[in-house]
């Protein structure tokens, strides 16, 4: 959660109509000017930043009478929209660059109440914190005005920026602080679904490639022309301890590695793997025995001095892709290509390898990592290249591959409350779907395929070379893991 060098402003494109459907469109961070458009279905669209570096997507929203800008995060994995106050120090400050992304100043709000004093409190694992009050305000989302939102304000934070959290609201951080679920309120997606500016609790993602200038996300409906083929249903599972849904947790059921020389299928203790489709994560987080498979495919090399695997930039050219698959046999397959997986490593001048089989190449982080324990996380470096639909109230998960930068448009709103999500079918062998994982080394057929015919000489079993990491500014990833209070949940 490192700030970056670039940033910018989002564009703004909103779009009201009679179809009961809200729309949040991505555009990358060139974009300055704010423009509004109005649908004949009742589409709303605001535009959300590919923010490559800093590891996330941002959108511009307003906030308080009169409306603040302030651009903040989209987190599917968390569930509360939380904004830092102009007063908090991390703000005030130049020395790391201030709130660059905007701050709220409840003074020159006349709606502005507390309705939570000391209630709101955030923590993440990498030691960063928000807290402060939870806050009654106004706010404006792709051209949908809500009051009397309820949302947290950030009075001491060492976080430069907010976030906009449209999951559950059993995974608002006041009810992981209280231990209740009867502490949770109305949180964004639920709130508009009440006010009546969507069917129901439903929204569906697209954030295309990770060079694209636009994207969206599309509250109360799917867009048809962002996906290609049909879009399948999955189930999405209950928190094991507190049965209950709390988060974006479904079945991931295959991995297969493929290219110009051959396909693997890779294997893991854990398949069926629990995995949570998360928005604020920068990388996919896979089980250390199936990450390690990965790597060895592509050639990557793990650095504990920065806790990543590394590869040489230029294999974002490569032509082989990972094949997620989703709910057992005739379930959802996601296609997953090498120039979505390669990201910078510094948000500086590239870092070359000082030695070993890529010595002179660009050094680049690989986008799939491992971790230790479940739930393991599906972010950014997996949701580009998927259309994903979140429905809250059927608590179902559609996907199709996704469209490329489509320019075409053809939304469909969800005709009411509990609607399935439309054009979708139910993956037919969900039921067969058991805990049967197992282990077993791939041939490893599809990994000269991966590399050019230089990374292929040079890539003979090695140490990884040692870098001089003092003089290498890693860049910031968002992770999805927060401690809050005594309980421990995903937020993004």
């Amino acid at each position: 959660m490192k700030t970056a060098a670039t940033i910018a402003t989002g564009a703004l494109v909103a779009s009201v109509a009679q179809a009961q459907v809200v729309q949040w469109d991505i555009v990358k961070r060139e974009t300055t000017h704010n423009k509004l458009s109005r649908r004949q279905d009742k589409t709303f669209t605001e535009v959300i930043t590919n923010e490559k570096l800093r590891g996330g997507y941002f959108a511009t929203c307003q906030v308080g009478t009169p409306g603040q800008n302030l651009t903040l995060q989209l987190d599917t994995g968390s569930s509360d929209i939380w904004v830092p106050s102009s007063s908090a120090s991390v703000c005030e400050t130049s020395q790391d660059g201030g709130c660059t992304f905007g701050s709220f100043d409840k003074s020159a709000s006349n709606t502005f109440s507390v309705v939570g004093a000391n209630d709101f409190s955030i923590s993440y694992v990498d030691g960063s914190s928000s807290k402060g009050d939870y806050i009654a305000e106004t706010f404006e989302i792709g051209g949908a005005t809500l009051n009397n939102m309820t949302m947290g304000l950030g009075l001491k934070t060492d976080i430069p920026y907010g976030l906009v959290g449209v999951g559950y609201a059993l995974n608002e951080a006041i009810v992981a602080n209280s231990g209740s679920a009867s502490s949770a309120y109305n949180n964004l997606p639920v709130l508009m679904q009440k006010e009546g500016l969507i069917n129901t609790n439903a929204y569906s993602l697209w954030l295309n490639d990770l060079d694209a200038n636009t994207g969206s996300i599309l509250f109360g409906g799917i867009d048809t022309e962002k996906y290609q083929g049909e879009l399948t249903r999955i189930n999405i599972y209950q928190d094991s301890q507190s049965q209950a849904f709390t988060s974006f947790l479904v079945a991931m059921t295959s991995l297969q590695a493929s290219s110009s020389s051959g396909a693997d299928t890779l294997s893991s203790e854990a398949f069926p793997i629990p995995v949570v489709l998360d928005s604020g994560t920068t990388f996919s987080y896979l089980p250390t025995d199936l990450a390690e498979q990965v790597w060895k495919e592509v050639g990557a090399e793990y650095y504990t001095d920065v806790a990543v695997p590394l590869l040489p930039c230029s294999m974002e050219n490569s032509q082989g892709h990972f094949a997620f698959g989703f709910g057992g046999t005739g379930g959802p397959v996601i296609n997953v290509t090498m120039d979505e997986l390669v990201l910078p490593l510094t948000d500086g001048q590239a870092v070359q390898f000082p030695s070993g089989p890529f010595k002179g190449q660009d050094a680049c982080q690989f986008g799939i990592q491992n971790f230790s324990s479940s739930p393991y996380l599906l972010g950014d470096t997996f949701l580009r290249s998927a259309y994903v639909v979140y429905d809250l109230v059927n608590n179902e998960i559609a996907l199709a591959p996704t469209d490329f930068n489509a320019t075409g448009s053809n939304v469909v709103a969800f005709p009411s409350e509990s609607a399935q999500i439309p054009s979708a079918s139910a993956a037919p062998n969900q039921a067969a779907v058991t805990q049967s994982g197992s282990l077993s080394a791939p041939s490893y057929s599809a990994s000269g395929g991966f590399m050019s015919d230089s990374d292929k000489a040079s890539a003979a079993p090695t140490m990884p070379p040692a870098f001089d990491w003092s003089r290498v500014a890693v860049m910031g990833a968002s992770m999805g893991l927060v401690m809050v209070g005594s309980g421990f949940f995903l937020l993004f």
